[in-house]
């Protein structure tokens, strides 16, 4: 079939195969670009199809020949149906993985069960004997608690009193003001039963009882913090408290893991175009200021790139690991630098939807924001009829 985008506001309703196996393959080149990474060589990937998950999978796989296994909850693709562009990601990347050579299997099932868990805990066991690395990456709106079964919704909302502050349709291009209400505290607790580190150390303590970490294992998860101008919405927020829940894990993390000399840590990452990112009211705009001064200055990064340098700079050095006072890694310390932010806030005050062209890189944003869908990907023949029925070739 040809496959076109179908947009429904911050969500592209189809993907498509080609494009999404071409932006892997780009990553890939990317890290082989680099040299080698003296990495992970065992890597346990929760939530592994797109945006920094994939880009970790894909700098473990070729950076440092790491064996992967990747956990997701994606759709397939079926006859007429496109899959989910993580689905295709992950096609792609096993594909590719198998060919380096490389091992690479994975699980689609929901990362928050018990049931998805034990799959993954025997996969490990059977093919891998312990990891050296897990990287926590789950970017979900709801969560089926797996020992009381009640169901938990995320929402973004600030907390204390409503919201407003201009946001941008980056499908237009029409500059407005938005106003949100604040949450309640059921949906402060509800976010951080989504999005805090509660199932993060449900993993880690259910690896760990079944002997399936190595001595000296890392784990990693990913965070945001963020500039003042969205902090009320975002770090203020609820979806700022998960982060706090999160981060405060890491420490727990850590202190179970001292009989192993394992680690585990948070890392702040770089403001990008992703699925969860879209549906944040204000950071549309922020973003397309800041990639605008970010690639004046030639410090723009995309998330393998952004994943890459963690990787070769903080977690690999064969040396102690920066963190800060709060002790975590900033990998968002190009974004945060005072004089980049200095000109965002500038270009802020002076956003209109006359001046955005301009002032901003919506046009950059756009892009990136197909690319995840793999639309717009340089390259690709989209008036060319694919074959919508791909399959994983390491799926378990």
């Amino acid at each position: 079939m040809i496959i076109t985008p179908r947009v429904r506001g911050f969500i592209c309703l189809t993907s498509h195969p080609k494009g999404c196996e071409q932006n892997v393959v780009n990553q890939i080149n990317y890290v082989t670009s680099k040299g080698p990474v003296d990495g992970p060589k065992k890597v346990l990937v929760i939530g592994a199809s797109t945006g920094f998950g994939l880009a970790s999978r894909i700098t473990s796989a070729f950076g440092a020949n790491a064996a992967t296994i990747g956990v997701y909850f994606e759709k397939p693709s079926a006859e007429g149906k496109p899959g989910s562009p993580g689905w295709y990601n992950t096609a792609a990347f096993e594909k590719q993985a198998h060919e380096a050579g490389l091992y690479a299997k994975s699980i689609n099932g929901d990362a928050f069960s018990d049931e998805i868990k034990q799959k993954t805990l025997d996969l490990i066991k059977a093919d891998l004997g312990q990891v050296d690395l897990v990287i926590y990456s789950l970017a979900s709106p709801r969560r089926v608690h797996p020992k009381t079964g009640v169901v938990h919704n995320s929402v973004l909302k600030p907390i204390g009193q409503t919201f407003s502050n201009k946001t941008v349709d980056f499908h237009t291009g029409n500059v407005s003001e938005v106003s949100i209400t604040p949450a309640s505290e059921e949906d402060i607790e509800n976010t951080v039963a989504v999005m805090g580190g509660e199932d993060w150390a449900m993993w880690i303590d259910a690896l760990k009882a079944a002997d399936l970490l190595a001595a000296g294992a890392t784990t990693v998860a990913y965070s945001y913090i963020g500039p003042a101008l969205t902090e009320a919405v975002y770090r203020k927020g609820t979806i700022g408290r998960a982060k706090d829940h999160l981060e405060a894990t890491a420490f727990s993390i850590t202190d179970s893991l001292k009989d192993l000399n394992g680690k585990a840590y948070v890392s702040v990452n770089k403001a990008l175009v992703t699925q969860a990112s879209s549906a944040i009211p204000v950071i549309p705009l922020y973003i397309s200021l800041l990639y605008k001064v970010m690639k004046a200055k030639g410090i723009h990064e995309g998330t393998i790139e952004q994943i890459h340098r963690l990787f070769q700079e903080r977690l690999y050095t064969g040396g102690e690991v920066t963190v800060d006072e709060k002790g975590r890694i900033r990998i968002d310390d190009w974004e945060m630098r005072d004089d980049v932010q200095a000109e965002v806030a500038a270009l802020w005050e002076q956003a209109t939807t006359e001046t955005l062209p301009t002032l901003g890189d919506l046009n950059g944003y756009k892009t990136d924001f197909f690319h995840l869908f793999g639309f717009e990907v340089a390259g690709v023949d989209y008036e060319k009829e694919v074959n919508e029925v791909v399959e994983v070739p390491g799926l378990v």
